[in-house]
């Protein structure tokens, strides 16, 4: 399965994780969600990237 690694920008703290990982389960809901806040890195397996980069933006994230 492919894992997608991402940095989210303006990801700062629990609640901003908590919102960018319901985003990317609302359009993977079987996906496999890992993310270091420290760092602003996302790390998906079992989703399509677009769809998540998509669904990042659309939560008001930027993605790099």
């Amino acid at each position: 399965m492919t894992i997608i690694k991402l940095n989210v920008e303006r990801m700062t703290c629990g609640g901003c994780a908590a919102t960018v990982k319901a985003a990317v389960l609302e359009v993977a809901p079987t996906a496999r969600v890992e993310i270091e806040i420290a760092t602003g890195t996302l790390r998906v397996e079992g989703a399509d990237e677009a769809e998540v980069r998509a669904a990042i933006e659309r939560a008001g994230y930027g993605v790099a």
